[in-house]
């Protein structure tokens, strides 16, 4: 997979312009304004990358999860809020739906999901949750006859607000159960719940470091009632959903966060021939050549991390491993080159109308969604063989 085949290839080409001649003339004032970007969806919606691993059956173009990856890393190239919502629609909305849901619940939404026409969300994260996700979740599910009567809050949920948002995909605790080391553990199930449900509150945007132009808010439910057929999959096993929905995500992150590390060597090579010092275009000294160099092995090197996930996930081989290697070490890359490249600018790196200045405070949050790298570093630990 390390050389891409002919299908492949036209799906990269197609999404670079898109992102070069659509996306980047535009996205710098939809993120200064912290305005969601619905013209930008709504095209990509039309391209079918909303619905590229999706199979036809449901409206989507029947590839896979790889081609969604190198739609991610072309965008994000260029802008990561609009590679943020895409990720998160795919991945955390539509991919569990499809991997989990009914046939009815796969009917009613994932022909709307691949189509952009609406976004799903994935609710998970908790305000005093973190990464500490069956420990620290408080929100509840409680069965009333043929309803679900949910109460909580959730944070940090991407998509979850727009004008399109479909529904969230709550996951709460439905129970407790004895697991087989004897210990009292919260059961845990993911239940649908569809926009605009009374009980279900959505808060402001989020005020945000970066992915400004991207929907990230908080939830909360009051005594929320959704019917007993929203739950997805089996109940209890919402973590264990989770789980999996996460190793594919951290590949999506990781192809993303390459995305934003290519795109910062794409701008410094297009400023060290225009600029200027000490009477000599800064591409000429070795100092900036060397900085520029390490920036494109570290893109390279990321690139090739999660090609190689990609790989074993989509052979059906175990690659939660490798999906932690990727995502740890393509975000290192994205979060040391927009640091280079805002050097290699200067001032003009600190100004948001540049896009370096956009990649450096889009960077960081790679280093803590869906996993943050401590969290990476202890699944790769782990799957040597070293203790719990």
């Amino acid at each position: 997979m390390h050389r891409l085949d002919d299908e492949y290839e036209a799906l990269r080409k197609t999404v670079e312009e898109f992102a070069r001649d659509v996306v980047a003339p535009v996205i710098g004032g939809y993120y200064e304004r912290e305005e969601f970007p619905y013209d930008l969806v709504t095209q990509m919606g039309r391209m079918g990358l909303f619905g590229l691993p999706i199979p036809e059956e449901y409206g989507g173009m029947g590839g896979d999860y790889f081609a969604l990856c190198l739609a991610l890393e072309e965008l994000a190239r260029v802008d990561s809020s609009v590679a943020i919502t895409l990720e998160a629609g795919v991945s955390l909305g539509a991919m569990p739906l499809y991997r989990f849901g009914s046939a009815g619940q796969k009917a009613e939404w994932l022909p709307r999901l691949a189509s952009g026409e609406r976004l799903g969300a994935f609710g998970l994260t908790e305000p005093g949750g973190g990464s500490d996700v069956p420990g620290g979740m408080r929100t509840t599910a409680t069965l009333d006859g043929e309803e679900w009567v949910i109460n909580g809050s959730k944070a940090f949920i991407t998509n979850s607000g727009t004008d399109i948002t479909g529904f969230v995909a709550v996951a709460a605790v439905t129970g407790r159960r004895v697991n087989a080391a004897g210990r009292d553990v919260p059961e845990i199930s993911t239940i649908i719940v569809p926009a605009g449900t009374p009980g279900f509150t959505v808060s402001r945007k989020y005020s945000k470091v970066g992915w400004s132009a991207s929907d990230t808010r908080e939830l909360s439910f009051t005594d929320c009632r959704v019917p007993a057929a929203n739950l997805l999959g089996e109940r209890g096993r919402g973590y264990a959903q989770f789980l999996q929905t996460l190793d594919e995500g951290r590949i999506a992150i990781a192809a993303l966060s390459v995305g934003l590390a290519q795109g910062c060597v794409d701008e410094c090579l297009r400023y060290v021939k225009e600029r200027q010092a000490f009477g000599r275009k800064i591409g000429e000294y070795q100092a900036i050549q060397f900085k520029v160099a390490d920036m494109e092995t570290r893109a390279h090197t990321a690139r090739l991390a999660y090609y190689h996930a990609a790989e074993k996930m989509l052979a059906g081989e175990p690659f939660k491993k490798e999906a932690a290697i990727a995502k740890l070490v393509s975000s290192n890359a994205a979060m040391d080159n927009a640091r280079d490249a805002t050097q290699i600018f200067g001032g003009y790196g600190f100004m948001n109308e540049f896009p370096v200045g956009r990649f450096y405070r889009d960077a960081k949050i790679l280093e803590i969604g869906e996993g943050t790298s401590e969290v990476q570093r202890m699944l790769i630990a782990r799957q040597l063989g070293m203790p719990a």
